[in-house]
């Protein structure tokens, strides 16, 4: 068998790149708790990793909108010491433009992404601290980098989320927990369905499959990338990207308003 890694807790486990984390992670050696809301789902998946590696999978339905679901699950995270990573992957997008989006709908959308995804990645920090190791991986978006594709709303969320677990890994970066942000583009995924543009109206050469996301995922983060962006055929481009905007720091904040707007 594999050597035993620890428990490996991944949100909106039942299907898509959850799932495939979830084959990954448990066929590497890390014993599983699923999250999701389909019970039914979780079962057939549980069921099945068990059959094929033999690990210990464990499911918890929850609704991660709900403010008990979320508290359970968060507290899990916190006081399971066997947790070693935290795969938070839970999150729903949309395509139309803000002005044809349902305000209840955009509000859902910020509770998960936002909302749901901070509070567990702080239960997982504070334990993983305490135990001096362990990993977050926060699933992410490229629309994080391209905040005019798709709906500003689930852009603002997902670089909500970029930013987020850059300023987390710098924090934790002394303390034994590493934290890796992930970019996906358009993926295979039932993403596109609910987000109401299904995947077939997408240029086949854009559309990455979840295993070939996940593990290039999990390769970045052997090599040590804070930022994964698995499409991105070269990670200079990513540092020439990095250098600039760190380049504007300097010059963020002065007492003096920039000569171009004459006031001074």
């Amino acid at each position: 068998m594999t050597q035993h890694k620890g428990y490996a807790l991944i949100t909106g486990a039942s299907s898509g790149i959850g799932a495939m984390y979830a084959d990954r992670l448990a066929r590497s050696g890390y014993d599983l708790i699923l999250v999701a809301r389909n019970q039914q789902r979780l079962e057939q998946l549980a069921t099945q990793l068990k059959a094929k590696t033999q690990r210990d999978i464990q499911i918890m339905v929850a609704d991660l909108n709900q403010p008990t679901d979320l508290a359970r699950i968060a507290q899990t995270l916190q006081d399971n010491t066997r947790i070693s990573l935290l795969v938070n992957n839970a999150g729903v997008g949309a395509t139309a433009p803000l002005l044809e989006s349902d305000a209840e709908k955009m509000d859902a959308m910020i509770l998960l992404n936002v909302l749901a995804l901070t509070r567990l990645a702080k239960a997982a920090a504070g334990n993983f601290v305490t135990q001096g190791r362990g990993t977050i991986i926060n699933i992410a978006s490229i629309v994080a980098l391209a905040p005019k594709v798709l709906n500003g709303v689930y852009g603002g969320t997902k670089a909500f989320v970029l930013a987020f677990s850059e300023s987390l890994g710098h924090e934790l970066s002394d303390k034994g927990v590493t934290v890796q942000a992930v970019l996906p583009g358009a993926i295979a995924t039932e993403f596109w369905d609910i987000a109401g543009l299904p995947v077939n109206n997408l240029p086949e050469t854009m559309v990455m499959t979840t295993e070939n996301l996940v593990d290039a995922a999990l390769s970045g983060l052997a090599q040590g990338e804070t930022v994964t962006i698995a499409s991105l055929p070269d990670i200079a481009d990513w540092d020439a990207y990095e250098r600039a905007r760190l380049a504007l720091g300097p010059n963020l904040s002065h007492r003096e308003p920039a000569l171009r707007y004459g006031l001074n």
